[in-house]
């Protein structure tokens, strides 16, 4: 199969500026999915989708990395990922003059994520692909989650579970660490989960996503446990 790795990476960023190449223990953090990759042999490309010059700079710094500029109108805080992803696709198979299988998206936020999970999806994808045209990666928790109904009442989501933690079932979060997207039907439902979408979990310490000053914090001290 042919895949196009899409890494979107806008400039703007309103809880942590520029966040996309901030620098994480000293290195920018979209350079961590984009060294990581290197180490992943697949057939396809990967491409960092981007408004930003200086993220473009960065991206240009890693061999094999190509770079589409993405227009004004699908760079703001609106817009959707899977605009990025598709202006993405169309761009490079224009000028590859192929056609690819398959769209991965790999967010620039997951600097934990590691090149064996990325290939295992691959892979996981490759083989349920009759049953499933997408994949996204879960994580796994037994936390016991309370929703707000009201003004100030709240309750537990699942009232029956037990509580004490070990005793819980496990329920799974959507982390963004790694989506894979049937070509086709990306561009029929524009989303990365497609028409029928399987998980796969990963660790804990792979999900981590920078969001918050906070989540910089704790990757920082995760990395330096590598």
């Amino acid at each position: 199969m042919r895949f196009l790795v899409v890494i979107p990476a806008r400039g703007g960023s309103k809880g942590i500026p520029m966040k996309n190449i901030y620098p994480l223990n000293g290195k920018p953090l979209l350079t961590y999915s984009l060294e990581m990759m290197q180490q992943v042999t697949f057939e396809g490309d990967v491409v960092v989708s981007t408004d930003s010059e200086r993220i473009k700079e960065v991206a240009l710094q890693i061999p094999g990395i190509e770079v589409v500029d993405r227009p004004e109108d699908i760079s703001g805080d609106r817009a959707s990922t899977e605009a990025a992803l598709i202006h993405a696709l169309k761009t490079m198979e224009s000028k590859k003059g192929c056609t690819y299988d398959a769209v991965v998206t790999l967010q620039a936020t997951s600097p934990l994520r590691q090149a064996k999970t990325v290939k295992a999806c691959l892979e996981k994808y490759e083989e349920d692909r009759e049953k499933y045209d997408a994949l996204l990666t879960l994580t796994e928790t037994r936390t016991d989650y309370w929703i707000k109904e009201g003004a100030d009442h709240y309750h537990r989501l699942y009232p029956d579970a037990p509580r004490r933690r070990q005793d819980r079932d496990p329920i799974y979060i959507e982390n963004s660490a790694v989506y894979i997207t049937d070509r086709q039907s990306l561009l029929e439902t524009n989303s990365v989960l497609g028409h029928q979408v399987n998980g796969y979990v990963i660790p804990e310490r792979e999900g981590v996503d920078i969001n918050e000053p906070i989540d910089i914090l704790l990757a920082e001290e995760l990395l330096k446990t590598e």
